[in-house]
């Protein structure tokens, strides 16, 4: 198995390509599942047989107070923060007790991949980032973790953190949030509805059941990813040199890595990206300003300053409503692949940010 699998990639792929990563073999030594049974979602709709994938890395210890909560984000699996984890990273397993936690739709918990009829492909139902924020807690609940010592995410796992602040106020110490917001706002459902949009014209996807891989439609994805999750200014600079030449060389790449990726997977993870408002909580009546103020957790809201996905200019919105926050933006042109690790100076801010602020 390679290290992990961003590095593996930046080496075919100009570093950070966030999406779905290629699946990991059937025998991981680090994985497990909790089984969920009947899990009620959010909308009401019951998930049969919903199972929930995770790892853990250190012990817990005896005061039960050094537990830290990862929570995967788009299309990735508990990898995708190898670049954190690890002796003399941020996330050290010889100090903490990391929990990392795989969302609905990653191709390894309950997926529309890997359920059985009639919830398979396109009829899985709806997940909300709640529904993630459930399925972790109950995997907590079964290592016997009664208290966070923080809660810690990339992306869509930022938006996890950030619900966990605002759902179970009383449950953790601090959060960690980077590249990722409290609330999509309509810029970034736009976003990703051109890219559902780019998918599903292609009549192969058949609406999502398709028996074919819809080809075309994954090519267009591909291009759409490409575009926004580096900047501008990455773009110019042609910072994907050496590994590409051209701009034709790093869209091939990225679709040559997509091509392994399930539609129907990539369009639930991109609907709950799309729906995602901590002000839906029960108790805020959809008021995101409100449920930020309610945050009673310590914050280091790290944003990327180009990131075109969670662009910085809305996390400093966010922050003004944080009670106890430390701003600290990524100086990176690497855009929202930042957060991913994938460039060395990236990585080593991250870890630096985060190691110092759990010391406090």
């Amino acid at each position: 198995m390679p290290t992990h699998w961003i590095a593996a990639l930046a080496l075919a792929s100009a570093g950070a390509l966030l999406s779905a990563q290629v699946p990991a073999p059937a025998a991981d030594p680090h994985r497990r599942w909790l089984p969920l049974g009947d899990f009620r979602l959010e909308s009401g709709t019951v998930l049969r047989d919903a199972r929930v994938a995770y790892a853990t890395f250190g012990t817990l210890n005896t005061a039960k107070d050094n537990a830290i909560l990862v929570p995967s984000y788009y299309g990735a699996d508990y990898r995708g923060y190898d670049f954190l984890v690890g002796p003399g990273k941020a996330l050290d397993p010889t100090r903490h007790f990391i929990v990392l936690t795989e969302m609905f739709g990653n191709g390894f918990s309950s997926s529309p991949s890997n359920t059985a009829a009639p919830q398979d492909g396109p009829d899985f139902p709806a997940i909300a980032i709640r529904d993630n924020v459930e399925a972790s807690r109950r995997v907590l609940q079964h290592l016997g973790v009664t208290r966070l010592q923080s809660v810690a995410g990339f992306s869509m796992g930022a938006e996890q953190a950030f619900q966990w602040a605002v759902s179970h106020p009383d449950m953790m110490e601090a959060i960690i949030p980077w590249c990722g917001t409290a609330k999509t706002y309509p810029h970034g459902i736009a976003r990703l509805q051109s890219a559902i949009d780019a998918l599903t014209a292609d009549p192969a996807f058949d609406r999502g059941r398709y028996r074919t891989p819809p080809v075309a439609g994954m090519r267009a994805w591909s291009s759409h990813w490409a575009s926004w999750v580096w900047s501008q200014e990455w773009w110019r600079r042609e910072l994907y040199k050496p590994q590409q030449q051209t701009v034709e060389q790093v869209i091939a790449a990225r679709a040559e890595r997509d091509r392994l990726r399930d539609p129907n997977n990539l369009i639930l993870h991109a609907r709950t990206w799309q729906a995602h408002n901590v002000g839906d909580t029960p108790g805020f009546g959809g008021d995101h300003e409100r449920a930020l103020r309610a945050i009673r957790a310590r914050v280091l809201y790290m944003p990327c300053e180009t990131d075109l996905y969670f662009p910085i200019g809305d996390a400093r919105y966010e922050q003004q409503f944080l009670a106890r926050s430390t701003f600290t933006a990524i100086p990176s042109l690497w855009g929202h692949a930042a957060g991913g690790g994938s460039n060395p100076a990236d990585a080593t801010f991250i870890n630096d940010a985060i190691r110092a602020f759990l010391m406090r």
